[in-house]
This record gives C-alpha cells, structure tokens and sequence, in this order.
C-alpha cells in the first residue's frame, strides 16, 4: 500500500523510536480488513521495533477491522478503527513515534497538565479521510494517551462503520465522544481539549494573560494577514504579539490552494502550519484560543486594550485588527437547529458522510460549483441552488458541473427553511423568485457555500464600520482610531484573496511603526 518514496521516508521516521512498540490487530473478513493487514505488514517491516503481533481475539469487544498501538508490555492506548490513510496517515506516524519513544512537542506544563488528568477516559473521534481538520484532533488525543495510561484514544473512520455513523446521527466530522457521551463538534487543539477537561485551567491562562508586559504592536488574529504583520512587526525589532481564535483562520477550512504565486498548489493546513512557524521563529508571542471580545482605545497611559472573552485582557502601543471572515450563514429557520446535524459548511470534510445520500449546495459562485462537483462523486444526488438568475463561477468549472449526470441546478431560488424531523435535515423550502412559487426539496444534507462574514460584530460602536460590517481603513491601514490599524478579510480593502491580505498585513505592520515612530512609542 505504500509507495517506495513513503517506505523510505517512514524509515527515517522510524529510526527515531527508542523502544519496541506492537501493532495488534483486530480484522475479520472484509476487505477492508485485508487492506488493513498488508498496511501492518509492511509497516513492520520497516523497524526491528515494529511488531506485528497475532490478531486480537474476535470475542473481544473492539470494533473490527481496527488496530491498536502499544507500547511492549503495556495495555494498548491508541487504536485505529479504519485505515489511516489520507489526512490520517501523519496521525498514524506521530502514534507510532511517540508510542515508540520520542517525545511530543509539548512544554513541560502541558505535560504535567495531561498526566494529572484523571480518568478512566475513553475517547472516540469519528473521521472521514478526506477531513483536513479531523487529524488535529485524532493527533491531539493519542498524545494525551502516550502521557497519561487512564486516558485511551480511538480514530473511527466513518466511511468503515456507517451503521455506527447512522446509529449515533452523525453528520459533521470531527465529532468527539467521551466515555459514549458527545464531548466536541470540529476542529480542537490540544490546548482547548485540556481547557475543557480542567475546568481552572481557562480562569489562570486569563489572569496570567492579564499580567503580560504590554506590547509595541499587538495583532488580532492568526490568518494570512495577522502573520504578515506579526513578521513585519518583529523585524522591526519592537515587542510584537498575536491572539487568535485559532491561529490559520479561514485558511485552515481551504483545502486547494493553487493561486499563490511561486506555489503551484499547496493546501491550507499546511501553509497555515508555515506561516505559524514563520511567525514563531522571530520571537513573536502567540496566545492562541482567545477570542477578542472588545476594543478599549488608547487612555491616559498611551496603551490600547482588547479584552477577551476568557476574561483576560492584552495591552499595547498600538493593535492591528486582522481577524478575518467566517462562513456567511443563510439565516433561515431550521439553520442553527440542523447545524452538524444534515447541515454543513465544509464539503471536504462532510461530505463522505452523505455518500449515497441527498444533498443541497446553497450558492452558484466558484465555491458552490466546485462543492458540488466534489460532491457528485460520493453521493446520489446534488441539487444546486442559486439565489441569482446565473451561476457566477467561472466558466470552466460551469461546463464541468453541467457535464454531471447527477448534478441539478435551480437558478432564481430563495432558500426559506431548513426542514427535520428534530434529529437531523430531511429537507429545505425554497421560494422560485420569478413567479414567487413555493417548493420542498427531499433531502439528507445541504452544504452552504454563500461566501463571508466580516469578523467585526464586537467591533461595532467602537470604530467605524461600512455598511457591510467591514473596518474602514486608509491606503496606510489605519482605522478612525489612533494607533489602531486594520488589515485583510475584515476591512473594506476589496478582493478576499491569501495574497492580498498577506500583503495588507505588511502594509498595516509598516503604518502601526511609522506611528509609532511618531509618536515617540517605538522601543520606549
């Protein structure tokens, strides 16, 4: 199943274990579970420190075909219910390592954190390969499983085990269960995972947030344009910070990217990953999971404050707002209740669950074709609707859709209710503008693709906003207020694209130090 390159590759890995660790398997007579063997077989043969060891039992109770990592002579932690491949492949390989030995990256406090733990705790995170998000979390819990043996963590792929799928009404992946019980929806970080499993911890990460030395430039946001300016700023030679809700922003929920420029193709996790590590090696102080809740100008002390909502609050010379855009939500009755539940946002990541299935994309720009094309693929039926009398993607990508035998599409459609029958979609309304004609649709799930949302809804009455809700900014960057400027998705600039919004976070960067430089701020 492997590839020479990947053999090779794996070996080096491999080289860094420093104890044997066994592969146990639980198969039975699927294919799946002879795929599954053969993936073993050759993993092992690339260690001495590999064993493949007899399959469990069949009267043990494990989900089948699965198999667990374990670390000689102890009980297994991790396990893999379906085969790691795709997304989930460098799951599979940091299990292997650290199972094997090499540590986590983790700061001693996280460790010592994880390890006081208590359990018995059992996690489950349902996948699909195709999930960009869904290898954060699975890699986020099998780390919690090598440092702490109460804790054990398992991989589900959905695509596997959809009697289970369908039995638990899943429809949004990743979706975590503790101990049987729902415990998350979508991507989590370690650090939010062990937030919500000690209840203190977030009380003392805002206090201690609250006692930081105040910042020559503070940035607002983790995506393309808060990396930029964070990079400009700290080349500066100033005290440069970043909060983010999470740190990648939109850019981690794209999974082709194909126009930045000198790239080829690249995919958003990864260059959310680059710009990060950019970010990190000039020193810049990141405070992730912290999502800013108001914006206190400057006062007598010179220092602008943003408060978050943990309760902790940063203090600054100056701040760039950079905190991006989120998926525009069709804001019609049955919406919110059928969120995860049949409605979704990402067709990458959702989409295998619905193969077979009925689906909806609301939206006829670039984004709402190519979800559908995707998505013909893998279920029975796409139905596509768009609110205008025209698709607006681009040619070429119209010609494709329409070349699809299971692909419809309805131009001149309103969307008006989302339909359920109180445990998952079953359908959506719709209204024909032309002739204002009401119509139901039978369906299982419906993906939105209606473009973004400025993230600005906690800036509103502290500095000015257009009518769409973006920060108003200069040719420089800066905003009505003093010493706050703005960049990227959430301003006026026009055009939504990585590219320019990296190059308006330099922009702002440069504006945020000549005003500092001006006002005798910068180094003081």
């Amino acid at each position: 199943m492997l590839d020479a390159n990947l053999k090779t590759q794996l070996t080096a890995y491999l080289g860094k274990i420093t104890q044997p660790i066994d592969l146990i398997p639980a198969l039975d007579e699927s294919p799946a579970s002879g795929e599954m063997q053969g993936l073993l077989q050759e993993l092992a043969a690339l260690s001495p420190l590999v064993r493949l060891q007899a399959p469990t039992p069949a009267e043990v109770a494990v989900r089948r075909p699965s198999f667990a990592v374990a670390r000689a002579g102890e009980a297994p932690r991790i396990r893999f219910s379906g085969i790691p491949l795709g997304h989930e492949f460098t799951s599979l390989v940091l299990a292997l390592l650290q199972t094997g030995g090499h540590p986590p990256k983790l700061t001693p406090a996280q460790i010592a954190q994880i390890r006081a733990i208590p359990g018995p705790l059992h996690f489950e995170t349902f996948v699909s390969l195709t999930c960009h998000n869904c290898p954060d979390v699975v890699q986020a819990l099998n780390t919690l499983a090598v440092l702490n043996p109460q804790i054990q963590a398992e991989m589900v792929e959905g695509g596997l085990n959809q009697a289970e799928v369908a039995e638990r009404r899943i429809m949004g992946v990743p979706a975590l269960f503790l101990n049987g019980q729902p415990f998350g929806q979508g991507r989590m970080e370690l650090e939010e995972i062990l937030d919500k499993l000690d209840s203190g911890a977030a009380a003392r990460k805002a206090e201690a947030l609250s006692e930081t030395a105040p910042y020559d430039v503070l940035v607002v946001g983790g995506g393309p344009a808060g990396a930029a300016a964070a990079i400009y700023a700290a080349r500066k030679g100033i005290r440069t910070g970043v909060v983010a809700e999470r740190f990648g922003g939109q850019v981690l929920d794209t999974l082709a990217i194909e126009n930045f420029i000198s790239v080829p193709a690249t995919e958003g996790p990864k260059l959310a990953a680059a710009l990060e590590n950019h970010v990190l090696s000039y020193g810049v102080e990141v405070t992730n999971l912290q999502r800013a809740a108001a914006l206190e100008p400057a006062g007598p002390d010179d220092l602008a404050r943003v408060r978050l909502a943990s309760g902790g609050e940063l203090k600054a010379k100056t701040v760039i707002l950079a905190t991006g855009a989120r998926w525009r939500e069709m804001n019609v009755p049955g919406e919110q209740e059928y969120r995860t539940k049949g409605v979704a946002y990402c067709p990458h990541c959702d989409g295998p669950l619905f193969k077979g299935k009925r689906v909806a994309v609301i939206g006829g720009g670039n984004s709402g074709v190519e979800a559908a094309i995707d998505l013909a693929g893998i279920v029975a039926q796409v139905t596509l609707l768009e609110f205008g009398d025209q698709l607006r993607a681009d040619a070429v990508l119209q010609t494709k859709l329409r070349s699809l035998a299971n692909v419809t599409v309805i131009t001149g459609a309103q969307t008006t209710a989302v339909t359920g029958d109180g445990q998952q979609v079953t359908g959506l309304d719709y209204r024909q503008r032309a002739d204002g004609t009401a119509h139901h649709l039978d369906l299982e799930g419906i993906f939105v693709q209606i473009g973004l949302l400025p993230n600005t809804d906690w800036l509103r009455g502290t500095l000015d906003l257009s009518d769409r809700g973006e920060i108003v900014v200069d040719s420089r960057g800066q905003t009505s207020l003093p010493g706050i400027f703005a960049a990227g998705d959430c301003t006026t600039v026009p055009y939504k694209q990585i590219i320019i919004a990296m190059g308006e976070g330099a922009k702002a960067s440069l504006g945020a130090f000549d005003h500092l430089i001006r006002s005798g701020g910068a180094g003081a």
